[in-house]
């Protein structure tokens, strides 16, 4: 897929068609690629993500003050980190496809950098900062409920899984919680983990990720929606 190619794609998945698409070509510019591409005034996404980083505080804190009027400020606080952490935001873009539209170095992209939670999450911010510099802030308010704001309840689930997987299981007499890593592949540099959650000696789910913390996570969000069907 060329750029010309992703730049489309990726405008009909957040449905704004952008005038000047220079900045969204940015915000999905690693600074591997550029610095490989060796283009004068072809940006990286990184000022973007700034931009959209302060733009999601302020969106996120007027969302939850708005939605949550009896809640005190330590609790809000808490909310929004939770929100706008970096595996939420990255939890996000996945679910967004965001990975196949990014604009990597060879190295870096070799390397797993299309994964990489931490790009994931600057690139969900740096969109916001094009979104705003191109519409103002009604559309990249429009942007950020949409795709993390008005699903609260499923990032929160993914970032808390594994405390709440904990918490469930400590809930119950005799049930044992493990997490064993069943399948380990790929180079150093760009590992891949299955990770198994085990209940009383019995998997029943998985996770996958390019760490084993990440899939342990994973295992965790898909078990707590096992068992909540099952209950």
């Amino acid at each position: 897929m060329n750029i010309d190619e992703r730049l489309e794609k990726l405008q009909g998945l957040i449905g704004l068609k952008f005038a000047d698409t220079a900045n969204l070509k940015s915000a999905i510019s690693h600074s591997s690629f550029v610095n490989e591409l060796k283009v004068n005034k072809w940006e990286d996404y990184e000022r973007l993500e700034f931009l959209g980083d302060a733009v999601l505080e302020i969106v996120s804190s007027d969302f939850l003050y708005r939605h949550h009027p009896d809640m005190p400020e330590g609790e809000l606080s808490k909310l929004r980190a939770s929100l706008v952490c970096e595996p939420s935001l990255a939890f996000t873009a996945k679910r967004m496809n965001l990975s196949e539209y990014i604009l990597l170095g060879k190295g870096e992209d070799a390397s797993g950098g299309r994964n990489r939670n931490s790009i994931l999450s600057d690139v969900f911010e740096a969109i916001i900062g094009a979104v705003y510099l191109e519409f103002g802030y009604m559309a990249a308010k429009e942007y950020i409920e949409k795709f993390l704001l008005n699903d609260i309840s499923e990032n929160q689930l993914f970032v808390d899984s594994k405390s709440r997987m904990q918490i469930y299981v400590q809930s119950k007499d005799n049930m044992s919680l493990e997490y064993k890593v069943i399948e380990e592949t790929g180079p150093d540099h760009d590992k891949h983990f299955v990770v198994g959650l085990f209940i009383n000696d019995e998997m029943i789910c998985s996770g996958e990720g390019h760490n084993k913390k990440e899939a342990e996570q994973l295992a965790a969000y898909n078990g707590i929606k096992i068992l909540a069907k099952e209950e």
